[in-house]
């Protein structure tokens, strides 16, 4: 048996909770407040503790910050509420939070939930204060789906640490977005936060955008230039699409990782710098190592904390908020026009899409009805233009029949023309986008497409 404590101001789902607890054969202790329930955890040593996140007075990650700064040993603590978001879920896992749940909470997640706590120790961070609610639409990162509700914890337990952070994900899933919450929920906040692009800059040139160098060591270097790790010093570097780097700069970039310090290109002084190192890829990085492509000690020391994020097709529970999140912030943008609405076969027009693009496509298809649509009321007659291309290139992903037929050389050329026609139309034509998404150089795409007059 264990004495449990549920902090609640709601008289109803506290005597609830009680009475499922009660009913496991656990002593409960119940409070009204978190002035009462911080008193009350001060006098009696418990074994886990509820605690609701909207509150009067003080709020639960007020009430969890104070519990942590007057307590020696901090309970296994559960936030509940009933207005999740990611930024509640972020700022409750990074002040140390055993787990955050959504009510209304079943009796099997109780059982659960309390099953993991019991067994657990969990570990008294630095308290920080709480971000507010209406921050949250600025991470990107809404989602009320289980999928994204473990992303938000992620990034509340990797938050709190300095280790570097490996965020994994498909083109267009939020990334960058995934690398600023945990900035901006992190003890850094108030330093740099400085994003790269390893893809979009040459590799000749990515040397020195990273770590500077001094006039005269190259043609054109005219004068001394930091570099993105000492323009991040004290903050954040997020190294994105880190898959595409030269093997010669994954070397310096495990150096700098080891030895806190970076050399300027034809410098031979080191400069030691405090970054905490965000990479970010949509490849398969084992699959890259084996191919020897990537550097496998770097790997190492990248994933010590990964966060993946799912495909917007696996998160149906978040395709309209987000879409009427987009649409609301694209009619601010039109000098804050009225937001468009979306009718009923609208939405399912949305749900059914198998978005290739992810959020960005999503996006995207927002803000050009919110500009083009002249009508308030989105109907899917007005979706399906836009989409048209992406979608009969998803339903021409199946082989036909004859083509089982014929010679080998003749079947591969009818596949690849297929699947470099599939990648342009998922990247709307850009073309150092498809390469990439099929593994190419940008100089065989062109080669290839010129071949198949796919120009």
């Amino acid at each position: 048996m264990a004495r449990l404590l549920i902090v609640d101001d709601d008289a109803a789902f506290r005597e609830t909770l009680a009475e499922t607890l009660h009913s496991l054969g656990h002593e409960v202790l119940a409070c009204a407040s978190g002035a009462e329930g911080l008193e009350a955890l001060q006098r009696n040593r418990c074994d886990a503790v509820f605690l609701d996140h909207r509150m009067p007075g003080m709020d639960g990650l007020q009430t969890l910050a104070a519990m942590r700064a007057r307590l020696s040993r901090l309970p296994p603590v559960i936030v509940l509420t009933a207005f999740a978001s990611g930024g509640n879920t972020i700022e409750a896992m990074r002040l140390g939070a055993f787990d955050h749940l959504a009510k209304p909470i079943s009796r099997q997640a109780v059982i659960d939930v309390l099953a993991r706590a019991l067994r657990a120790e969990t570990p008294a961070e630095r308290a920080a204060p709480a971000a507010s609610e209406a921050e949250d639409d600025a991470t990107g990162l809404i989602g009320v789906s289980d999928a994204m509700r473990e992303v938000h914890k992620r990034i509340g337990l990797a938050a709190a640490s300095s280790a570097p952070v490996l965020v994994l994900g498909e083109t267009g899933t939020g990334k960058e977005m995934v690398a600023r919450a945990l900035h901006r929920h992190s003890a850094r906040a108030g330093a740099p936060f400085v994003a790269i692009n390893c893809a979009a800059i040459p590799k000749d040139l990515l040397e020195s955008e990273l770590f500077g160098h001094v006039r005269g060591a190259f043609s054109g270097a005219t004068a001394d230039r930091p570099g993105c790790f000492r323009a991040a010093d004290g903050g954040v570097l997020l190294l994105d699409e880190i898959g595409d780097m030269a093997p010669a700069v994954q070397a310096k970039i495990l150096r700098v990782l080891q030895e806190g310090e970076v050399t300027p290109l034809g410098s031979h002084r080191t400069v030691r710098v405090d970054v905490r190192v965000i990479a970010a890829t949509h490849r398969d990085l084992a699959a890259a190592v084996r191919d020897g492509r990537f550097r496998e000690d770097l790997l190492y020391r990248l994933d010590v904390l990964t966060i993946r994020l799912p495909p917007l097709r696996e998160r149906l529970a978040d395709i309209l908020p987000l879409a009427e999140h987009f649409l609301r912030r694209a009619a601010a943008d039109d000098h804050d026009a009225p937001a468009k609405l979306l009718s009923n076969d609208a939405a399912q027009w949305l749900l059914r899409h198998p978005w290739p693009g992810n959020v960005r496509e999503l996006r995207n298809l927002m803000a050009r009805c919110q500009a083009l649509v002249r009508h308030r009321v989105i109907g899917a007659e007005d979706l399906g233009p836009a989409m048209d291309q992406a979608d009969r290139a998803q339903a021409g992903t199946a082989l036909p029949a004859d083509w089982l037929d014929g010679e080998l050389p003749a079947a591969v050329e009818r596949l690849e023309r297929l699947l470099i026609a599939h990648a342009l139309a998922r990247s709307q034509g850009n073309r150092a986008e498809a390469a990439r998404s099929l593994g190419i150089h940008r100089q065989l795409l062109y080669r290839k497409m010129a071949q198949y007059q796919l120009d």
